[in-house]
């Protein structure tokens, strides 16, 4: 038997900037709510940039995280360390680009076909996953090696950037997909 598909969640342009805001500020938060784990902190803010895409799509959901982004680069103290354009040369920052990125492309891998699955969920989450620490390894080994003359190898970045941190990261990946299935229903009713 077929299944009706799905339409994709749209919302008026009012309720997109509210979102868009409510999530800008959940990722500011989330990097505030630290899990105390050995070596690597660990903050909330993959798990709120990944749930920005999947709700509110990749345009949307990216837009939220690249808000984020700005307002910390203009100065004020989102990031987990403080704020202003010198985080740029933070090694570090590269996972929030990554962010951006992730957010996207979790949203328009989640936006395409019906109907949204645990499967499908956790297949955009875990592509999000690979997309930031892609990007925050490459960067935080630019930024170390040719920048700020701290340089490291490939082994301890492998170790540092992506071993220690990454499970925490995979129980969110799993966590965003169970919270999108029972957050999207409750959303399609305000629309």
């Amino acid at each position: 038997m077929l299944q009706k598909a799905e339409k994709p969640l749209r919302y008026s342009p009012v309720l997109n900037l509210t979102y868009t805001a409510m999530f800008t500020t959940l990722i500011a938060v989330g990097a505030f709510i630290k899990i105390p784990v050995p070596v690597v902190p660990f903050t909330l803010q993959f798990l709120f940039t990944m749930l920005a895409g999947l709700l509110l799509g990749g345009k949307n959901g990216a837009a939220s995280v690249a808000l984020y982004i700005a307002l910390g680069l203009a100065g004020l103290p989102v990031f987990a360390e403080g704020g202003g354009i010198w985080y740029l040369l933070k090694p570090s920052f590269g996972y929030l680009i990554g962010f951006c990125l992730a957010s996207y492309v979790t949203g328009k891998i989640a936006g395409h076909g019906n109907p949204l699955t645990i499967k499908k969920l956790l297949a955009a989450n875990f592509t999000g996953l690979f997309i930031v620490y892609g990007v925050g390894m490459v960067y935080y080994y630019i930024i170390c090696n040719f920048v700020i003359n701290t340089p490291i190898g490939v082994w301890p970045l492998f170790l540092y950037c992506f071993i220690l941190a990454v499970p925490g990261d995979i129980c969110l990946c799993i966590l965003a997909a169970y919270l999108v299935k029972r957050i999207q229903p409750v959303m399609k009713s305000m629309r």
